[in-house]
């Protein structure tokens, strides 16, 4: 029977079509109340074209996908015995065991293994990461279970301010067209799932913002990569896709949570495309030639490929799809580094090397550049060999600690904040039981003197980093869940404290007395120590 209302779809459809991208904070007015009758009458009949072509696509499907659907499942993951505390634990099991572990860095390899079982990480860093895909079959659909589900992406609709093209994408792939239907502002349940119905896919952005969950696992498995680890949810209606063939600039890590789905993954078409410093667009099939994996992953499966290789995933017509893509290593290479290295270098060059400064041959110019580079001219050799030396000296001056700090206080504002186990919670000051009761504030008073035991938070909470002219302390505990929704969070640390922070994070994760804080003065250890602790950068062995 058709529909009554105009769906999600057909609203979209009425839109104007110059309109600006709801992520550059358009209008909300709504151009369809201003449509006449006959203007409606033809978007509906956009619809029922574009429905008619969907459903068209499905049963296309269906002859080519239950195919792939019937056939044996295609390579299996290493069987090679994982190393771990967590193999087969599901993840509320896995979170509680892991906040008994004292040490944060322990806490991210242990859930980075259990994610990757049953490959042993340490062989999945030397042959597989940055270099193959692989797929990991487990035919255990609870072994995610926990993480994400469609339920939770149906609260989240009901209780959350989810904005399109911020938080939400709807999208469709059809007759090799990719094409983006967020209308403006806020998505609500009846649209979204009006979307859902028509065919479209729903990609939820960040869904760490509200995620306690996803949150959680996330924050812990950045300390792993050194790099911030982001995250997007899918969902797919079953006999549909939702996106084109493409490659990323992330290590993706393909988390089937619900139903299943249909993956090819291709190699790079060059080696201009190998770990790629930006996304690809959009290609056809004729563009990519044949796949190198070709499997349907089902519930608790993982699929992993480096930035670079191709990918496109579509729904079988038997079941809906929802997984999470957690991502990692976003320009994070050598190439990255040396963008921050290099232009420092050659800046401490010219003012400390007077060979830098010299002048350039006054006739270089009829020697060099592209229509002299036919040229048979000794010069040029002269010239080039010049180029090397200079090139050579310059790491002489390259400032490598600053050029790295540089690029920790980047990855510091990408950090979500740490999620802080019971223990943590209790002995910091976010758990401190300051209230106000029967008419007056209590527990005010906490004290830390030189017998109380401290250490930073988690290993990477914090960090020492000077511009030159003085030296501020970096921490990630006051970030938002929302990526860059605060600036980084920083103050200026005296010269005569930098021993006692740097003392503090290499102890970690062992405590030490205030007493034993490298300062002048009883009076500035414990001055130090409270203004850490107030900061939540240091919480205590007890609570205070």
């Amino acid at each position: 029977m058709e529909r009554k209302h105009m769906s999600a779809f057909a609203l979209y459809q009425t839109l104007p079509s110059g309109l600006p991208s709801p992520i550059k904070k358009p209008s909300v007015k709504v151009a369809a109340k201003k449509k006449k009758t006959k203007d409606n009458v033809a978007t509906a009949a956009k619809v029922s074209e574009f429905k008619a072509q969907m459903k068209a696509e499905r049963k296309k499907m269906r002859k080519k996908l239950v195919k792939v659907g019937n056939r044996e499942e295609s390579p299996k993951a290493n069987t090679d015995e994982a190393v771990g505390f967590v193999h087969g634990e599901l993840l509320n099991a896995v979170l509680t065991d892991l906040a008994k572990f004292n040490n944060s860095r322990e806490r991210a390899s242990k859930l980075f293994q259990w994610l990757i079982n049953p490959i042993p990480a340490k062989s999945f860093f030397r042959d597989i990461w940055e270099k193959k895909p692989i797929f990991v079959q487990r035919k255990n659909p609870d072994y995610y279970k926990g993480l994400f589900s469609t339920a939770e992406f149906d609260r989240i609709l009901r209780e959350e301010d989810v904005q399109y093209g911020v938080n939400l994408d709807v999208t469709s792939y059809t007759n090799g067209k990719r094409e983006t239907h967020n209308p403006p502002g806020r998505a609500l349940p009846f649209t979204v799932w009006d979307f859902y119905e028509s065919g479209c896919s729903l990609r939820m952005l960040n869904p760490q913002a509200f995620s306690s969950t996803v949150w959680n696992v996330l924050s812990i498995l950045q300390e792993q990569f050194g790099s911030m680890a982001g995250a997007n949810v899918y969902l797919t209606p079953p006999g549909t896709q939702g996106f084109a063939p493409h490659y990323d600039d992330i290590e993706a890590f393909v988390v089937q949570l619900e139903g299943k789905k249909h993956w090819r993954v291709y190699n790079p078409r060059t080696d201009d495309e190998v770990l790629p410093v930006l996304s690809s667009p959009n290609f056809n099939d004729a563009e990519i030639g044949k796949p190198i994996l070709d499997v349907v992953l089902e519930a608790g499966d993982l699929l992993y490929f480096p930035r670079g290789f191709i990918h496109q995933g579509n729904c079988l017509p038997d079941a809906h799809s929802l997984h999470i893509t957690i991502s990692s290593y976003q320009k994070n290479s050598w190439g990255d580094l040396l963008q921050r290295l290099v232009p420092a270098s050659l800046e401490i060059a010219m003012e400390e090397d007077v060979e830098f400064r010299r002048g350039l041959p006054l006739d270089y110019l009829t020697y060099m550049g592209v229509q002299n580079s036919d040229k048979d001219d000794p010069r040029r050799a002269k010239f080039f060999s010049q180029i090397v030396s200079l090139m050579k000296k310059l790491t002489n001056y390259a400032p490598v600690d600053a050029a790295v700090d540089q690029k920790a206080r980047d990855f510091l504002h990408d950090c979500l904040p740490p999620v802080l186990t019971p223990d943590e919670l209790a002995s910091s000051v976010k758990g401190a039981p300051t209230r106000w009761e029967a008419g007056r504030v209590r527990d005010v008073d906490l004290q830390i003197t030189t017998q109380t035991q401290v250490r930073v938070l988690c290993a990477g909470c914090a960090r020492l980093c000077s511009d030159g002219n003085a030296v501020h302390l970096y921490y990630t505990t006051d970030n938002s869940r929302v990526y860059h929704k605060e600036e980084l969070k920083s103050f200026e640390i005296k010269t005569e404290h930098t021993d006692a922070i740097e003392f503090l994070v290499h102890s970690y994760p062992n405590f030490v007395t205030v007493g034993s804080l490298p300062c002048d003065s009883v009076q500035e250890r414990i001055a130090l120590a409270e203004l850490l602790f107030e900061k939540g950068i240091i919480h205590s062995a007890q609570p205070l």
